[in-house]
């Protein structure tokens, strides 16, 4: 306890745990980013422990994994609360951006704070892919060999990029050990990039769900927010149970448990779900480098939304009927992707695709700040009005 008192460490835990102050009108949609940070401690823990009995080699990877399941004491339990955990760990990242874009917490001054949170989600995706491909299973392995040949569209560096990530002139041993390092190492980066993610959140403070920033109606995090975050974590955990004990291989692909064979080639090769709408834009784009380019951007633009939404003057869209119909929209597009990216590539599907595709950019570019506009003209045209009433009286 005196070492605790010396360094502040107790000051700390009590300012941000306890006398925190946070806006007494959050709903449930707030105690997400509490569950992303259970679900990366859920996934260190168990990725650590899976990591001791797992063999980066091509002969031997497969038959690693079937030996944790069956003969490790309660490696089932772990390798089923890692792969379900990766699913937990989107649903509960996807619903924290989606409440985000609705109740405008990238407006200004929390800028910083929705970048990071925008690179995290990027840092999440490369870990979960190089995770997906370590079981070696025939959907893995032509899933990586799908994915990193496309890294090869770049012009003039392109393939050396390729050669590189295989350590070779194939997805092999080398890749294998590649991906397992990394797969390893970047859940760590993640947890910097969190910690970064709180020092922002702890500057400028949670976003009110009003969309206003000065008020005097706030709570202390302990204890009505910790009795909330409690009540939805045992919610939250009765709903990942359900997959761990119930449906452990229902997010996964049924061939990923026939051992990798580079002489066969699947009929139809499918990601994971939370990379479907990705996978979706990318075969939407018919030429190779701008698929690339349209999956990436398709991440890296929610970056770019605070400086596309720095001055609307109403920012929640609670009171944005508008910007809410739209926003609807693009939830409904996202899954319409996330469907299209599971299906074959042919007509109709293709053509669905590309239109989900064209809405999605447009959603960024030109809806936002065209609502933004006319938002802003009928706000302005409000206010002077509510300004000559008064004035008349």
């Amino acid at each position: 306890m005196r070492f605790l008192k010396k360094y502040g460490l107790l000051d700390l835990v009590y300012i941000n745990g306890v006398y925190y102050p946070a806006p007494s009108n959050f709903s449930y949609l707030w105690n997400f980013g509490i569950y992303s940070f259970v679900c990366l401690a859920v996934q260190l823990i168990t990725g650590i422990f899976l990591a001791m009995h797992y063999a980066p080699e091509q002969t031997l990877a497969f038959f690693s994994v079937e030996h944790i399941m069956r003969d490790v004491n309660y490696g089932w339990l772990l390798r089923y609360i890692h792969a379900n955990g990766a699913s937990m760990f989107f649903i509960v990242v996807y619903t924290h951006t989606f409440r985000g874009l609705y109740y405008g917490s990238y407006h200004y001054p929390r800028e910083n704070l929705w970048i990071v949170g925008v690179f995290i989600i990027l840092m999440m995706i490369m870990t979960a892919f190089m995770g997906y491909v370590l079981p070696w299973g025939q959907m893995s392995f032509w899933a990586a060999t799908v994915i990193t040949n496309m890294v090869s569209a770049v012009p003039y560096v392109g393939k050396s990029i390729v050669i590189w990530l295989w350590g070779g002139f194939s997805v092999d041993n080398a890749t294998l050990n590649r991906f397992f390092s990394l797969h390893y190492l970047m859940p760590f980066v993640i947890l910097v990039l969190v910690m970064l993610h709180l020092v922002f959140l702890r500057e400028n403070s949670s976003s009110n769900p009003l969309g206003i920033e000065h008020t005097t109606d706030y709570l202390f995090f302990y204890p009505y927010y910790w009795i909330k975050d409690v009540l939805g974590l045992m919610i939250f955990f009765i709903f990942f149970a359900l997959f761990v004990f119930f449906s452990p291989n229902y997010l996964g692909h049924p061939d990923n448990y026939i051992m990798a064979n580079p002489m066969v080639t699947p009929p139809h090769i499918v990601p994971e779900w939370y990379f479907l709408p990705y996978y979706a834009i990318l075969r939407s784009v018919p030429d190779k480098l701008l698929g690339v380019v349209a999956m990436v951007l398709s991440i890296l633009i929610l970056a770019v939304i605070p400086f596309l939404t720095y001055d609307a003057k109403i920012r929640a869209a609670t009171f944005r009927p508008l910007y809410k119909f739209f926003f609807y929209f693009f939830l409904f597009d996202c899954f319409i992707l996330g469907w299209i990216g599971h299906c074959p590539a042919e007509m109709p599907y293709i053509l669905i695709g590309r239109v989900g595709t064209i809405f999605y950019f447009l959603y960024f570019i030109l809806i936002i700040p065209a609502c933004i506009i006319l938002e802003n003209y009928f706000f302005n045209v409000k206010f002077k009005n509510e300004q000559a009433v008064e004035a008349v009286a």
